[in-house]
């Protein structure tokens, strides 16, 4: 995955086979406290949702490299010797194995959790919009003379939908672990970026 600083990216995984991720709602707070560490200090989340077998991410990135705390840095020397940042890229990767090696431990499994590559699609770039993973109603939307407006809505509506074409819940809001319910103003979560949202989606 390449990224670039002030574009927006769907980023999104699955369980690897289709199996589940998160199998408490515990397991749903960890990942998220996870996406606090990892994520957050590289970019802004304008939108999450987390599934029982997959999560999705809109993330204004701001940053594409960082300098490693101290903790950090020495957790790393020992795979690397004077490993003193760390990439956007990388960051995701560590927070997935992560993530993995505790379920495994309290599951007792082995292996991946998730699928081997993580997707990220810039949906607001200049050029090579990609869209076609976005669709509502099985109908893919296409605006050639606003997309860095309409791409953003599309995902925007599509993660927060997730859980009711999944069947989960009859209304987006109606599902906890999706910042739906934040915009809905029914929780006052501080995982998203509800400022800088507003510049680019209708959260009306």
């Amino acid at each position: 995955m390449i990224f670039e600083e002030g574009y927006i990216y769907h980023i999104y995984n699955q369980g690897n086979n289709k199996q589940k991720i998160f199998f408490n709602k515990e397991n749903y707070l960890f990942f998220l406290r996870k996406i606090r560490r990892y994520i957050l200090p590289f970019g802004d989340i304008l939108a999450w949702c987390l599934m029982p077998i997959h999560f999705h991410l809109m993330v204004l990135v701001n940053n594409v490299e960082l300098a490693l705390n101290p903790d950090e840095i020495a957790q790393n020397d020992t795979h690397a010797k004077n490993i003193k940042t760390r990439s956007f890229n990388s960051s995701i990767g560590v927070m997935l194995r992560s993530y993995t090696n505790a379920i495994n431990k309290q599951k007792g499994l082995s292996g991946s959790l998730f699928r081997k590559k993580t997707k990220a699609e810039c949906i607001n770039c200049p050029q090579g919009n990609t869209p076609s993973f976005i669709s509502v109603k099985g109908t893919t939307y296409f605006n050639n003379e606003q997309p860095e407006r309409q791409y953003p809505q599309v995902c925007f509506n599509y993660i927060h939908q997730n859980p009711v074409k999944a069947g989960l819940v009859k209304k987006p809001e109606e599902w906890e672990f999706s910042s739906a319910i934040d915009y809905a103003g029914l929780r006052n979560g501080s995982l998203i970026n509800r400022m800088e949202a507003e510049k680019y989606v209708d959260i009306t």
